[in-house]
């Protein structure tokens, strides 16, 4: 039974291709791709191993490439709705001097410097949650309501208050990643237990002492969380800002004026170094993580 399911899988899907065949050509070749990449994948995840698990979601990414070069292809589609990704790949290698410019005023001036700068304060923030009760009822809603704040809504606000430079945008990124992290950090916080705070207790330990060495530890898997969560809003956060204003560089400012010239290779391209760079930083903070929790339960493997 077991067996004869994947048999089964590989015949339904030929018949789907068939039939999509006989209703218009093009149609059935993008089936024919699709189901090629469904029967790949499926070999791979019955192999198992970790040489199989990595290549599944590049099989998968390979096939999405491919059904989208051969649909715009078939159906010439115009390039100023959606171009082609071997034309994303080429304006990509042809402008990649300007767009990695682009990156570094956006995502090391703007994004980092505003999401550094948000998780130090949203840190310290919980701390005093944490050492002052009562500031729990006061500055928790005051960071709920400021979390609810429109972006399209605060960023122009913010560029008029800090200027056209990197430092409104990475106002705007510490406007957005602060109450998440924040949110994060009071429940790490939070997470001992009444044992183990008695513990410290019976040590003579005093708050600052048990907070270093017993609540900040624990809180860890919880702020990289935040962190995690935050790393590809800072980015979003920094680019949206730039469309309220910036210097000629910049992904949002590129993105604007690439729009207006009708120009969407380019702006496939930006989203492309944007995508690349925001996974890049995930990926960094997901290895700190790794190494500075390794302790942890959700780190065993």
């Amino acid at each position: 039974m077991t067996a004869a399911a994947p048999r089964l899988g590989i015949v339904a899907l030929a018949a789907l291709v068939v039939a999509a065949t006989l209703w218009d050509a093009r149609l059935g070749l993008l089936g024919a791709v699709w189901a090629a990449g469904w029967i790949v994948n499926g070999f791979l995840a019955r192999a198992g191993g970790a040489a199989a698990r990595a290549a599944i979601p590049l099989v998968f990414g390979v096939t999405i490439l491919a059904l989208w070069e051969i649909g715009v292809r078939l159906y010439a589609v115009p390039s100023v709705i959606l171009p082609a990704p071997s034309d994303i790949g080429a304006r990509f290698a042809g402008s990649l001097p300007m767009i990695l410019s682009d990156l570094w005023q956006t995502l090391v001036k703007g994004a980092l410097t505003g999401w550094l700068t948000g998780a130090a304060l949203a840190v310290a923030t919980a701390i005093a949650i944490d050492r002052v009760p009562f500031l729990q009822r006061g500055l928790l809603p005051v960071g709920n309501f400021v979390a609810a704040l429109p972006i399209v809504g605060i960023a122009p606000i913010l560029v008029m208050w800090f200027g056209f430079d990197w430092q409104s945008k990475a106002a705007v990124v510490v406007v957005m990643v602060f109450f998440p992290i924040l949110v994060n950090m009071v429940a790490g916080l939070a997470a001992t237990d009444a044992m183990q705070r008695d513990q410290m207790a019976t040590w003579s330990a005093g708050y600052w002492e048990s907070l270093a060495k017993l609540r900040l530890p624990a809180a860890m898997p919880f702020l990289f969380n935040g962190l995690k969560i935050t790393t590809t809003l800072a980015l979003i956060g920094a680019i949206v800002a730039e469309f309220f204003g910036s210097p000629t560089r910049g992904m949002g400012f590129r993105i604007s004026t690439a729009v207006g010239q009708m120009d969407l290779a380019l702006v496939w391209a930006e989203i492309l170094m944007a995508a690349l760079a925001g996974s890049a930083l995930y990926g960094v903070v997901a290895l700190v993580e790794r190494q500075a929790t390794f302790w942890h339960p959700s780190q065993r493997t």
